[in-house]
């Protein structure tokens, strides 16, 4: 399935029912702005839902000024994932994630846990229209159920694609029936947010790229359907999304290596120092 050319209609306000959670959550990153290339300190933030998540901002991402100069390239280079958010039944916030199929173009032959998301199309109106879209081909997410809420900083894959976090939230999870495109993914399931600012189930490992070693987040995740494991860009995604929404540091500290979005804004700022 391929929406093309046509308006996603999105949930309203009116649609949160009886989700006070998700309401509330709404109205904090009503007006949650991305932290810029360009502050000089992160206590810049301090004051809006922008916090301190035991990584500099300005290290953990790329800044909304690069993203304006990534528009000037082909769009086969941007892309956009979307964080769908829903109140669990015990009132936790919880994402839904997906395993990606092993019959994949792209990195077939290998099991990787993600959001749905992809790259964007031309006839996509911003990053909010890819994300849904994508949604909606991967796991048949209606548009009409999500609400986005706000987008973050981009984020770099290994692959050198630019990446535009969507959290949309979803507050009829009852009405979400999966219906997944079997050539894109294997598996979906949830897990609890709030996961991604603890130790519990945490570890890092030492990788390297082009000749630069860094630390790769790893998270194993033991659900109904068997054990997960949530890496790399998607696990860094995950880790900031959280942290903002609680507005708190993850508590896993002390690695001496930068992790891969550290490594790129360090590599970025090399660069334009030697180019000026």
């Amino acid at each position: 399935m391929h929406i093309v050319g046509q308006k996603l209609q999105m949930a309203s306000i009116e649609d949160w029912g009886r989700s006070q959670t998700l309401h509330k959550l709404a109205k904090q990153l009503e007006f949650y702005k991305p932290p810029s290339a360009l502050d000089k300190s992160e206590d810049d933030n301090e004051g809006d839902t922008s916090v301190n998540s035991g990584i500099s901002f300005n290290s953990l991402a790329v800044g909304n000024e690069e993203c304006s100069c990534v528009k000037l390239r082909l769009r086969e280079r941007r892309a956009a994932v979307l964080i769908c958010i829903f109140e669990g039944a015990e009132g936790e916030l919880r994402v839904i994630l997906t395993r990606r199929s092993m019959n994949l173009a792209s990195h077939p032959g290998r099991w990787e846990v993600i959001t749905p998301g992809g790259k964007m199309d031309k006839e996509d109106a911003d990053e909010s229209a890819t994300a849904l879209r994508e949604a909606m081909e991967e796991i048949g997410l209606n548009p009409s159920l999500v609400q986005v809420v706000a987008k973050l900083e981009c984020f770099m894959s290994q692959h050198l694609v630019t990446v535009v976090p969507v959290i949309g939230l979803v507050a009829r999870i009852e009405d979400f029936k999966p219906v997944l495109n079997a050539d894109e993914v294997d598996a979906i399931f949830d897990v609890p947010l709030e996961m991604f600012l603890k130790n519990d189930n945490h570890r890092f490992e030492e990788r390297e790229w082009m000749g630069c070693k860094y630390s790769l987040h790893l998270f194993d995740f033991e659900s109904e359907q068997g054990p997960f494991l949530i890496w790399g860009l998607t696990a860094s995604i995950l880790i900031r999304v959280a942290a903002v929404i609680y507005k708190q540091p993850p508590l896993f500290q002390g690695r001496s290596l930068p992790d891969f979005q550290e490594l790129q804004k360090a590599l970025h700022s090399v660069h334009n120092v030697n180019v000026t």
